[in-house]
């Protein structure tokens, strides 16, 4: 097996565990944004151990930390938009939103890496759009604040997988997701005081039951696992092959509830048009990819004669 088919195998599961998210999400009984720092604390706290203390961090620069350590905060701001997105619209225009993730790496990518762009990349980012909404029928995309809340966290995770494709291979995988996730914890736990004290009524903080199994799962498969096989993929692909990808989280999430919890309210007519466009455009970028590789071959090997 080839390390760019291998890659994409566990770009593919990577976003397969975090279609789980969805159906955990509902398990527990926690709001959202303590869920989030329950979530990125038990992550970080795991990866704590993985990397055997931050022994692996010894004689890191402190550029390359406070660099990885940014873009985690890239992710916080991320989380912190994508609920503002549900709580000022509804998830179905969050969703939306979040579709355009791979138009918008399409374009900052090439920008970042100083490349010039690439027009295929940006009509597939493109096509992707009126597949999720499809997907998300139900949206009225006339609530403007939450539309342009949910427009930033689509952007904000555009920029933290392309600036990880720039820094990745300075640090090994396990190392870079406690970076991030543990800034992430940081971020969000400044501002969970601010939302608390905006809240009307009590904020549920304190995990009871079950929660624990399931934030367990969450933390340990869903984040850790999931973070570390996604990190890993970007060695051989692009963010945009990335985020690209991850436009099937919410497939395998319906589906995930479908047969887990007999939840088959998201299966019609316009689901399935819209996965079809999805998983289109997601199984004909490497096949583009792999074209482009081998009109390039030529050129190469002449310039070598």
């Amino acid at each position: 097996m080839t390390s760019v088919r291998r890659s994409y195998l566990e770009l593919h599961f990577a976003a397969l565990l975090f279609g789980f998210t969805a159906i955990l999400g509902d398990l527990i009984s926690l709001s959202a944004l303590t869920l989030v720092w329950w979530r990125v604390l038990l992550t970080a706290l795991s990866l704590l151990v993985l990397i055997r203390f931050g022994r692996t961090l010894r004689g890191v620069p402190r550029k390359t930390l406070f660099s990885f350590m940014g873009v985690g905060m890239l992710v916080a701001l991320h989380w912190i938009c994508f609920f503002g997105s549900v709580k000022l619209a509804n998830p179905s225009i969050a969703l939306v939103c979040m579709a355009t993730t791979s138009f918008f790496t399409s374009i900052l990518e090439p920008f970042f890496t100083r490349r010039p762009l690439n027009f295929a990349d940006i009509a597939l980012g493109i096509v992707i759009i009126p597949g999720m909404v499809l997907i998300a029928n139900s949206a009225e995309l006339g609530m403007m604040p939450g539309l342009w809340v949910g427009l930033a966290a689509a952007f904000l995770i555009a920029l933290f997988a392309t600036l990880n494709k720039m820094l990745v291979g300075r640090l090994d995988e396990l190392s870079v997701t406690f970076l991030e996730m543990s800034s992430a914890w940081l971020v969000i736990g400044i501002a969970l005081p601010f939302v608390m004290l905006s809240q009307q009524a009590p904020l549920n903080i304190w995990p009871h039951g079950l929660d624990w199994l399931w934030l367990l799962i969450l933390s340990l498969l869903c984040t850790t696992l999931g973070y570390v096989l996604a990190l890993r993929s970007l060695r051989n692909l692009t963010a945009f092959a990335a985020n690209l990808t991850f436009n099937l989280e919410f497939i395998y999430g319906i589906l995930a509830a479908w047969f887990l919890l007999d939840d088959a309210r998201e299966l019609n007519l316009n689901f399935i048009w819209g996965a079809l466009i999805i998983l289109t455009s997601v199984f004909i970028h490497p096949l583009l990819k792999k074209r482009e590789a081998r009109r390039s071959r030529p050129l190469i090997q002449n310039k070598g004669k």
